[in-house]
Order: C-alpha cells, then structure tokens, then sequence
C-alpha cells in the first residue's frame, strides 16, 4: 500500500520506530512475519512507514514480552484488544496461566539455587581439579542420572 503525501509526514521508518520504542528493527521484522504487528505502509521508495497505531502496538507488545507472556498468549491478547466488545475471560485466563508457568520457573530457580549453594560449600578452593568437590559432585549426580 502506498501512502499519500499527507500521510507521508506523519509516518516514521521503521529505525524512528525501534528509536521512539527501545524495540531492535530485527524484532519489530519478526513481530510483522508473526503476525503481531501489522504491515506498514510503503513510501514511494518501497520503504516500510510506521504511523502512530504500530507504535501504540508496539508498546503493547514490548510491555507484554517484558511481562514474559509467550508470543501466542500475546496474539490472543492482541485479539482481545482489537474487539473491545469481548469479555476478558480469555485475558483472565491467559494471565492467570502465565502467572502459574512464572511461580513453577520461580519454584525451580530456588531449587536450582539451593543445589549450587550445596555444591559450592563443598569446595573452597587450592586444590587441583582432580580432587575438587564441585568437579566431583556434578559427575556424581550425571552418574545418578544414568542410572535411573
């Protein structure tokens, strides 16, 4: 689509948008393969024209992924947003089970955390590699790990 002169002037190229949003030109390209963000507009020149929705959008976007919601829970929330007439049960949903895969990766770091805690205590250094507990540990719990 071609924009006329008017329009011309009020629309950015897509390095004012990465500019304007702390969004890399590379991401907003995948965010239009994706879907997530529409096409823009073309110059005269074939160059890409971002108005004031992609940035809105945009922002809608980037503020989602800094929440970490998965690309598919952002087209859905996009969806919802597009018809506001829609009742956000979906958005509920959608937050609700984000929030849960958030609690579980919190639950595994602490345990990731209190694993290293252990081998690290084991071991204060000045020994050879040969005869260091952390280097012993971890072989010890790989072997573990073939065994079941």
């Amino acid at each position: 689509m071609k924009l006329d002169a008017k329009n011309i002037a009020r629309a950015m190229p897509i390095g004012s948008l990465s500019d304007r949003t702390g969004v890399k030109v590379e991401t907003i390209r995948y965010y239009e393969q994706v879907g997530l963000l529409p096409q823009p507009d073309r110059s005269e020149g074939n160059q890409r024209r971002y108005g004031r929705a992609h940035v809105e959008r945009l922002a809608f976007i980037k503020h989602a992924r800094d929440l970490g919601f998965p690309v598919d829970g952002i087209r859905a929330l996009l969806r919802l947003s597009d018809n506001p007439s829609m009742a956000c049960d979906e958005a509920h949903a959608i937050s609700v089970a984000h929030l849960d895969d958030v609690r579980h990766k919190i639950a595994r770091l602490r345990s990731l955390e209190k694993e290293l805690e252990r081998i690290a205590a084991t071991c204060s250094g000045g020994v050879t590699a040969c005869d260091c507990a952390i280097i012993e540990a971890l072989a010890d719990h790989s072997r573990c790990g073939e065994d079941h």
